[in-house]
C-alpha cells in the first residue's frame, strides 16, 4: 500500500524532474530520496521515472501515478487541516440537547453568538427532559446538556450558565392582587405541575418555594414542559410557577397569561453538563454564555 511519505516523495522529484532540487524542497538528502523511489519502482513492477545523466523524465505510467500521488497528498493534508481545525472548534459537530426553558433562555444568544465565531460547525438540537438528557450524555447521544439540577451529578461536569428568579404564571382573567403577592393566597387554586419524573432538580425547587410559602398544593393538573404549562394556563386551567426568563418569551403569545412576582421567590439554575474533556467547540459555545444577548 502507498503510503503519504511515498506518494510526497514522487511528487516532488516529478514536478522538479530533479533529484537534487526534489531532496532540498523536501528538506532530506539526495541519496534516500533516489533509494525510496527506487524501492517503490520495484514494489510497483514499473518505472515511473526515466534517468539518464543528464535529465529526469515521467514515463506514461509515471504520468498517471503522479495525478493519484497528488490526489493523495491532498487528502492528507485536507485530513490533517480538518483535524487541526475541529480540535481548535473551527470544524465538527456539535450535538446539544436542552430543557424546554432552555430555549427561552440562555440558549437563542449563545447560538447566535457561537453561529457567528464557527459558521463550519453543524449544531444539532435535541428537546430533552432533564432525566432524558442525562442519559443521553452518559449514551454519548449527545455532547452538552442544558438543563436544570441543583447540583453536579457524579460522573458529570457542570457550568452554570443563569440564574433566576421563579414568577407565577396565572391566567390573565384571574384577579390575584398586586405583585409582590403573597403566594400563600393561591394554595386553594388549581395547579399545574410539571412531575417529577421529568425534571426532579425542577419539581423540588417549586415544591421548596411552596413549603416555604406555608402550603402544598394539590396536583390535579400536570404537563410535560414550561410551553405546555403556560399553553394550560392560557385555557383557565391553573397556575403554575415558572422561570421569568418564560415571562419574557411567553407561549402561547395571545396575551391571556399574567406573570406575577411574590414574596419569598426562589432562584432557579440553568447549567451545561457534560463528560469527560470538552471539545473545542465546545469549549466554544460554552464561553459565548458569559456576553450573550440578554
Amino acid at each position: 500500500m502507498l503510503e503519504v511519505r511515498e506518494a510526497r516523495y514522487f511528487v516532488a522529484v516529478a514536478e522538479e524532474l530533479h533529484f537534487g532540487r526534489a531532496a532540498e524542497r523536501l528538506h532530506m538528502s539526495q541519496p534516500p530520496l533516489s533509494q525510496a523511489i527506487k524501492a517503490l519502482e520495484r514494489r510497483l513492477g514499473t518505472q515511473l521515472l526515466a534517468r539518464t545523466t543528464r535529465a529526469v523524465a515521467l514515463t506514461a505510467a509515471g504520468e498517471v501515478f503522479l495525478r493519484h500521488c497528488r490526489g493523495l497528498v491532498n487528502a492528507a493534508d485536507e485530513a490533517e487541516a480538518a483535524a487541526r481545525q475541529a480540535a481548535e472548534g473551527q470544524l465538527g459537530l456539535l450535538r446539544i440537547g436542552a430543557v424546554t426553558s432552555a430555549f427561552f433562555d440562555p440558549l437563542p444568544g449563545m447560538l447566535r453568538a457561537f453561529r457567528s465565531t464557527h459558521p463550519r460547525v453543524e449544531l444539532v438540537l435535541q428537546e430533552l427532559d432533564t432525566r432524558d438528557a442525562l442519559q443521553a450524555l452518559t449514551e454519548r447521544a449527545i455532547d452538552v446538556a442544558l438543563v436544570r439540577l441543583l447540583a453536579q451529578p457524579p460522573g458529570f461536569r457542570r457550568r452554570i450558565l443563569v440564574t433566576e428568579e421563579f414568577v407565577l404564571a396565572a391566567p390573565r382573567a384571574w384577579r390575584l392582587g398586586e405583585p409582590p403577592m403573597d403566594l400563600a393566597s393561591t394554595a386553594d387554586l388549581p395547579w399545574i405541575w410539571l412531575p417529577r419524573r421529568v425534571s426532579p432538580d425542577y419539581h423540588d425547587k417549586v415544591v421548596q418555594c411552596c413549603r416555604d410559602n406555608g402550603f402544598a398544593p394539590a396536583v390535579s393538573n400536570t404537563a410535560r414542559s414550561i410551553v405546555s404549562q403556560l399553553a394550560m394556563v392560557s385555557c383557565g386551567i391553573g397556575v403554575a410557577l415558572v422561570p421569568e426568563s418564560a415571562a419574557a418569551h411567553p407561549h402561547p403569545p395571545d396575551g391571556q397569561v399574567q406573570f406575577l412576582r411574590f414574596n419569598g421567590a426562589l432562584t432557579i439554575q440553568t447549567s451545561a453538563v457534560w463528560t469527560g474533556q470538552p471539545s473545542g467547540a465546545l469549549e466554544a459555545f460554552l464561553g459565548h454564555a458569559d456576553h450573550r444577548p440578554r
